[in-house]
């Protein structure tokens, strides 16, 4: 952080304790500015989650309008064009994050790409293939992984690539973890991020998804085929990506070997239940966090 401005550092820090308790209120299934990571670390990254967490929370909770939804998000894409005319924004939250993006001589482009990826969440509710879905990924999660690898001075080309696998796979687990919860978001719209010509291959319906969200009818063998088919791509993905948890040092590689082995640990508990998540949401208790800490420890 900057030491040119104490007054405005105080406040950077009290925002700052504000993101890092917001992460906090957000169950996650991989850890987020934890405490794993070197403490000068955290509000950075703290910052970053916050930001993405809010935008998210514009296009998704609460019973907005579509117009209201872009509105919100349009605010922080103007809060962003002061930054990037380095004009004083109109928030405390982004006087912060602006100090930090100075300090840490962060790109603004992953912030807006994140915008431009959760303005699409409030329009569109399908994905006609994987190439769709990987393009989405590309803005609503990657950004984040290329945000951090910044601020470890690490932002490597071969770096980002390994980070955007891992990061479009942790994208995916998510979509696959909350298929249920997706369906009812955003006014019932039935939003659907699996991709519809594989539906369409394995014979899964939208009827089907919507029998098993509301427990009328038991998975069948096309939704385990389906499951099993997009939990072993998405296995393959992170896989590919893995080697940056050794590339990176210290904490920092230790944190980062962590998050893949939680993703890991996410698809192991979603193959073991056969691709229902509908009644069987995977969540992570303390024999999985241990697990998870005994590989990351023992780099496997």
């Amino acid at each position: 952080m900057t030491k040119n401005h104490p007054e405005a550092l105080s406040e950077s820090a009290a925002v700052a304790l504000q993101s890092l308790n917001h992460a906090a209120s957000h169950y996650e299934n991989f850890p987020v500015a934890s405490v794993f990571l070197p403490k000068h670390l955290r509000e950075p990254i703290a910052l970053i989650y916050s930001f993405a967490r809010q935008a998210d929370d514009f296009a998704d909770e609460g019973d907005f309008t579509i117009e209201q939804r872009l509105a919100s998000l349009n605010k922080f894409r103007d809060e962003l064009d002061l930054l990037q005319a380095y004009i004083k924004p109109q928030t405390a939250f982004f006087t912060a994050l602006g100090l930090m993006v100075k300090s840490e001589k962060l790109p603004l482009m992953p912030f807006y790409d994140l915008l431009d990826a959760f303005s699409q969440d409030v329009t569109k509710i399908r994905y006609q293939n994987y190439g769709e879905v990987l393009e989405y990924c590309s803005r609503s999660a990657n950004p984040i992984g290329r945000l951090l690898l910044h601020l470890y001075q690490a932002a490597a080309l071969k770096n980002i690539a390994l980070s955007d696998n891992i990061c479009t796979a942790l994208q995916i687990i998510n979509f696959l973890q909350d298929i249920a919860i997706d369906f009812k978001k955003n006014g019932g719209k039935q939003r659907i991020y699996m991709c519809q010509d594989e539906l369409l291959r394995f014979n899964v319906t939208e009827q089907q998804i919507a029998d098993y969200v509301n427990a009328s009818a038991h998975i069948d063998q096309n939704w385990q085929q389906f499951m099993q088919f997009n939990l072993q791509r998405v296995h393959a993905l992170l896989t590919a990506g893995k080697p940056l948890g050794r590339i990176l040092k210290g904490r920092i590689g230790f944190e980062m070997r962590m998050i893949i082995a939680g993703g890991e640990r996410i698809i192991a508990k979603i193959s073991k239940v056969k691709g229902d998540v509908f009644k069987h949401r995977p969540t992570l208790n303390y024999w999985d966090w241990l697990l998870i800490l005994m590989k990351a420890l023992l780099r496997i």
